[in-house]
C-alpha cells in the first residue's frame, strides 16, 4: 500500500493504493474520511439570516466578523453542479458572524453568515 496526499478544489483528501501484481488482492484497509466541517455558531438573534440557496461548497468568503457590507455586495462564492455563484448581502449592515468556512459543504438552507 502506497499513501498519497490529493487536493482537490482546494480540499486535501488522503488516498491509499494497492499494486496489484496478478497476486490475491490483499484486504483493503479502511481508509480515512475528509474532515468534517466547522458546527456552525448559533446565530445572534435579530439579524438578517443569509442562507445558501442550493448544496455545495464553499470556494471563497470574501466577509469577515465585523466587516460592514453594502446591499449586492458579493459575501461568498458557492459552487454547486460545476458552476460558481455569488451569495450576496441582502441588506446594508455589518457582518455579526461568519458561520462557514472555505471548503465546506453546505446543503440548502444551511446558515453562512448573519448581517445586523
Amino acid at each position: 500500500m502506497k499513501k498519497y496526499r490529493v487536493t482537490v478544489n482546494g480540499t486535501a483528501y488522503e488516498i491509499e493504493l494497492e499494486e496489484l501484481t496478478g497476486a490475491a488482492p490483499a484486504p483493503a484497509a479502511a481508509t480515512a474520511a475528509p474532515a468534517p466541517a466547522p458546527a456552525p455558531a448559533a446565530a445572534p438573534a435579530g439579524g438578517e439570516q443569509v442562507t445558501s440557496p442550493m448544496p455545495g461548497t464553499i470556494l471563497s468568503i470574501n466577509v469577515a466578523a465585523g466587516d460592514a457590507v453594502k446591499r449586492g455586495q458579493v459575501l461568498m462564492i458557492l459552487e454547486a453542479m460545476k458552476m460558481e455563484n455569488e451569495i450576496m448581502c441582502p441588506c446594508d449592515g455589518k457582518v455579526v458572524s461568519v458561520n462557514t468556512s472555505k471548503g465546506a459543504s453546505v446543503e440548502s438552507g444551511t446558515l453562512l453568515c448573519v448581517i445586523q
